[in-house]
């Protein structure tokens, strides 16, 4: 096809004016008009020329087949067909036809090859493992390179979910992901005075039972205790009284 040819100022007025003439005089309620390029005779050119000012200047009017090859659309469609085979290019200059999928650059997410140019979307990557102790990227998506099977904690080494103890009262467990959990136990208010803790147990026990304090003196629960020739004290132990009460009730006779 042979390369168009560039038009002046007057010629683009020119042609404009062949495109517009039928909309100047054609009556309202003549009939549809009829789009598109037509073939212009040397009278035809010449009263377009003289509305354009080109003879009036010295210039000399278009000939009715430069002006025909000019507004062919066999022009337009050759553009179009020469965008369709530039395609899209990657960093290293490869081209890729229309329609075709690649990767613009080493770090880069999939694109497609459009008229336009390259669409790119990021695809859905998948999930990491919950033990990925490593990650990698390859530019588009997140990789586990690396994944950790159980837990190093103080010295020790524990499988993936296991449960153990550091102490009598802290129970830990290895999670998933590598952690470890502990919890300590939440002990119970003891029912005496005197609690103890006992080898190997988390919470204190009441060695003698529940019991009550009068001064100094313990006074088990239940009894009645005789503590001076004066003074007898009893603990009276019912629950929630002895939770708030640990005093034991005493009676003074002389």
């Amino acid at each position: 096809m042979r390369a168009l040819p560039r038009l002046s100022r007057g010629q683009a007025l020119l042609l404009a004016l062949i495109y517009f003439e039928p909309l100047l005089i054609h009556p309202l309620g003549a009939g549809p008009l009829s789009p598109g390029p037509r073939t212009l005779g040397a009278p035809d050119i010449a009263r377009l020329a003289a509305a354009a000012g080109l003879g009036s200047r010295g210039g000399a009017a278009p000939s009715p087949a430069s002006l025909q090859e000019t507004t062919s659309p066999g022009a337009y469609e050759g553009e179009h067909d020469r965008r369709a085979q530039r395609g899209c290019e990657d960093a290293t200059g490869r081209v890729f036809r229309l329609g075709e999928r690649f990767f613009p650059g080493h770090a880069s997410c999939p694109c497609v090859c459009a008229e336009d140019g390259p669409v790119c979307a990021p695809p859905e990557c998948p999930r990491l493992h919950p033990k990925c102790v490593r990650v990698e990227s390859d530019g588009c998506c997140q990789q586990c390179k690396q994944v950790r099977s159980g837990c190093d904690f103080k010295g020790a080494k524990y499988g993936s979910l296991q449960e153990f103890k550091l102490s009598p009262c802290e129970r830990c467990r290895c999670e998933a992901d590598g952690e470890v959990t502990c919890v300590v136990s939440d002990c119970p208010l003891p029912e005496c005075v005197d609690p103890v803790y006992e080898p190997k147990q988390c919470c204190p026990v009441c060695k003698h039972g529940p019991n009550c304090l009068a001064g100094s003196n313990v006074i088990p629960a239940g009894r009645e205790v005789k503590v001076d020739e004066c003074t007898t004290c009893n603990c009276n132990f019912d629950g929630d009284w002895y939770k708030t009460d640990r005093q034991a009730t005493c009676i003074h006779d002389c």
